[in-house]
C-alpha cells in the first residue's frame, strides 16, 4: 500500500511490508503468546463491525480505560476505522476526574480492562447521561464482556467499515486525550490523524530499531508518548511485547531481550539506585572495581576523550557494565526517555555502559515529540535537536513556543483555553522555559509557572535544582519551596532503603519506621552534608538554607503526583503545611 495517511493505515502498512507472527506478544499463564498482524487486523475489523452494529456514529466518543494489553490496541484501531473518537483515560485517576472526563467528552460506550477499574466507573454510570454501556476485557461479574461487541457485528458487512474508512481524512480529529493537569480539571487535547502521523514520521530517523527488533511496552498507552511509539513500532515492523506489570519489568526484560523500550526518569533513577545498591553489597577489590567503573562513566563524553580514557572505559565495560546490560536483557540499543527531566549524570553513565538513554521533549499538545537526542547526535543535559518540520522560538521570558504539523487542533469544549495557548499564526505556548545550545540542541530550564521569587526579588528555578539534588543517593525525592520567603528551602523524601543500608554499615540504630528514621540526628546530619555539597553548584541566593525530611514517598495514590509523575506543587504545600511552618515559622 501507499504511505499511510491515517493512523489506522499503519497496521495494514506493516501487514504488507513486514508480515510478522509476533506483531504483538502477551504473557498469559506464564507463557509468551504471540499474535500475528493478520489475526490482529481480523479482530480489529470484527470490533469495527460491532461498533457500527452498536449504533456508534462518526465523531461519537468511545472511552478506553485499561493497562497495556493487546485489546487496548485493537480497540484503538477499531474505533478509528468507524470515524469515532477514542478517549483514552488513565486507570489510576480519581472518581471526580472520571466523572468530569466522561461528562465533558459525552462518552457513549466505554471499554475497561479489569474488575478494579470497572468498580470505579460502574457506580458513576447512573449519573453519566451519555454512557450507555461498559464493556470489560476480563470476565467480571455484572459486566458485559467485550466479545459481545464482536457478536453484535457478525451480521454487519465489512463494506460498511470500508465505507466509513473511505470518508476519513488525514486532518480529521482522531482522539481526545485529557491531560493530567497539576491544577484544575483535566483539559481535553484534540489531536488529528495528521498530528500523530506527522510525529511518527518525524521521529522515525531517531529510533534505532527495525523490523527484526522487539520493543517492551509498559508505560501507559493512554499517554500520548507511549501511544505514538506503538504506531511507530508498527510502522517500522518492530514487534510489541507487553510487560506484565511495573513490578515485573526486570524479569520481563530478561525474558524478552528487547532492543528498545521507553521509560520515565523516575524509573531510570530507580534502576540506577538498585544497581548501586548491588555495588554497595560488594566487598574488597570487587567493590573498588565497581565504583571505579562508575567514576569512569561519570566522565563520559561522546567524543574528544583521550586514548587512555577509552582504554579505561573498555575495561569498565568488559568487567562491570556488561552485567548491567544483561540486567536489561542484553540487547538494548536505546531507552527512550521523556515526560520529565533526566539527570544528565545518569544519561552519561548509561551511555558509557552502552545502554544509550535518548532523552526527548514534548507535550500532549504536540503529539508529543518536539525534539529528541539520538545516535551520534546527542548532547547530555539537553533534549536534543528538533524533529523534522517542527519549529521552535522563544518568548521574551524564555518560554518555548512550538509550531508544526504536530501541534494540536485545540482543547475540547474550551475555546478560551485554546486561545490562551495557541497564537493566531499557529504557535503553541508550552509553558516551559528553555534555550538552544550550540544553535542546535534544545535545553529545558524550568516550567514557567513553577519559577518563583524570593522576598528579595531573586528568581528560583526549582526543577533544575531538584534534578541536581536527586543525584545524591540519600535523596529519593525533593521539592524546592520558598516563594515570597527570604530564602529557598526543601521538603526531602530520603532514600529510605539506602539510608538504612548506610546506617547498618555505620552501626547506627534507626528504629523500625520511617518516622523514626527522619528524626535520627545522624541521618539529618548526613543529609545536611549532601545538601551543603550540592549547594555549591548554585548561586548564594539559590542555596537550600533549610529542609525537612518526610516519612512517606510522594505517589500518585497519595495525591502528590500526577499520572505522569509530575509534582502537584500546590497540593504538596497544602498537605505538608505543618512541615512548612517549621521551616518558615510565623513571626
Amino acid at each position: 500500500m501507499n504511505q499511510p495517511s491515517r493512523l489506522f493505515d499503519i497496521p495494514y502498512y506493516q501487514q504488507e511490508n513486514y508480515p510478522k507472527s509476533d506483531a504483538f506478544t502477551s504473557k498469559i499463564n506464564g507463557e509468551w503468546i504471540p499474535t500475528s498482524m493478520d489475526v490482529f487486523l481480523e479482530k480489529v475489523n470484527a470490533v469495527s463491525k460491532g461498533l457500527i452494529a452498536s449504533g456508534i456514529k462518526p465523531n461519537e466518543k468511545v472511552g478506553l480505560v485499561s493497562a497495556n494489553r493487546i485489546e487496548w490496541n485493537i480497540i484503538d484501531i477499531a474505533v478509528q476505522q468507524v470515524g469515532a473518537i477514542l478517549v483514552p483515560i488513565y486507570p489510576n485517576i480519581s472518581s471526580s476526574d472520571y466523572q468530569y472526563i466522561f461528562t465533558d467528552a459525552s462518552i457513549k460506550i466505554c471499554f475497561v480492562g479489569d474488575e478494579e477499574i470497572f468498580k470505579k466507573i460502574n457506580p458513576l454510570k447512573k449519573s453519566l447521561e451519555h454512557l450507555e454501556v461498559i464493556y470489560s476485557f476480563e470476565t467480571i461479574k455484572g459486566a458485559t464482556n467485550w466479545t459481545k461487541v464482536i457478536e453484535l457485528g457478525e451480521a454487519t458487512n465489512i463494506r460498511e467499515v470500508n465505507e466509513r474508512k473511505a470518508n476519513i481524512r488525514n486532518e480529521d480529529l482522531v482522539t481526545i486525550i485529557y491531560t493530567s493537569g497539576t491544577t484544575g480539571n483535566p483539559k481535553g487535547v484534540m489531536l488529528s490523524h495528521n498530528n500523530l502521523l506527522s510525529n511518527v514520521l518525524g521521529s522515525l530517523p531517531r529510533i534505532p530499531a527495525n523490523n527484526k527488533d522487539r520493543a517492551l511496552t509498559f508505560l501507559p498507552a493512554c499517554h500520548v508518548y507511549e501511544r505514538m511509539l506503538h504506531y511507530l513500532y508498527m510502522y517500522i515492523g518492530c514487534s510489541i511485547y507487553y510487560a506484565e506489570s511495573m513490578d515485573t519489568i526486570g524479569e520481563n526484560l530478561k525474558e524478552v531481550h528487547p532492543q528498545i523500550f521507553t521509560a520515565v526518569p523516575r524509573l531510570i533513577e530507580k534502576v540506577y539506585d538498585k544497581i548501586i545498591a548491588k555495588g554497595e553489597e560488594l566487598t574488597g577489590i570487587k567493590r573498588k572495581l565497581f565504583f571505579w567503573a562508575v567514576g569512569v562513566a561519570e566522565e563520559f563524553e561522546l567524543e574528544g576523550k583521550s586514548f587512555f580514557y577509552k582504554i579505561k572505559l573498555s575495561i569498565a565495560n568488559a568487567l562491570i557494565f556488561s552485567k548491567w546490560r544483561e540486567a536489561v536483557g542484553g540487547n538494548v540499543k536505546a531507552i527512550a526517555s521523556g515526560s520529565a527531566a533526566l539527570q544528565p549524570r545518569l544519561a552519561r553513565i548509561f551511555s558509557a555502559a552502552k545502554i544509550p538513554v535518548l532523552e526527548g521533549y514534548g507535550l500532549t499538545e504536540t503529539s508529543p515529540v518536539v525534539s529528541v537526542n539520538y545516535a551520534n547526535n546527542t548532547k547530555f543535559g539537553t533534549v536534543g535537536p528538533l524533529i523534522d518540520k517542527v519549529q521552535v522560538k522563544f518568548g521574551d521570558d524564555g518560554e518555548i513556543m512550538v509550531k508544526g504539523p504536530n501541534v494540536m487542533m485545540g482543547y475540547y469544549n474550551a475555546p478560551e483555553k485554546t486561545e490562551e495557548s495557541l497564537t493566531k499564526d499557529g504557535w503553541f505556548l508550552t509553558g516551559d522555559i528553555g534555550e538552544m545550545v550550540d544553535g542546535k540542541y534544545l535545553k529545558i530550564t524550568d516550567r514557567k509557572k513553577e519559577i518563583f521569587k524570593t522576598s528579595g526579588g531573586k528568581y528560583i528555578a526549582p526543577q533544575a535544582m531538584e534534578n541536581k539534588f536527586k543525584e545524591s543517593r540519600f535523596i529519593e525525592q525533593i521539592i524546592v519551596i520558598g516563594e515570597g520567603q527570604k530564602y529557598p528551602s526543601a521538603l526531602i523524601v530520603p532514600s529510605y532503603a539506602f539510608v538504612r543500608e548506610w546506617a547498618k554499615r555505620k552501626d547506627i540504630v534507626l528504629g523500625e519506621t520511617n518516622e523514626e528514621l527522619i528524626l535520627n540526628e545522624d541521618v539529618i546530619k548526613r543529609i545536611q552534608e549532601e545538601v551543603n555539597a550540592l549547594n555549591e553548584g548554585f548561586g548564594h541566593w539559590e542555596m537550600i538554607k533549610r529542609f525537612e525530611l518526610l516519612p512517606h514517598e510522594f505517589t500518585i495514590d497519595s495525591g502528590e503526583l500526577t499520572p505522569t509523575l509530575k509534582f502537584k506543587r500546590k497540593f504538596i504545600l497544602q498537605k505538608y503545611a505543618a512541615y512548612l511552618e517549621k521551616i518558615y515559622p510565623a513571626v
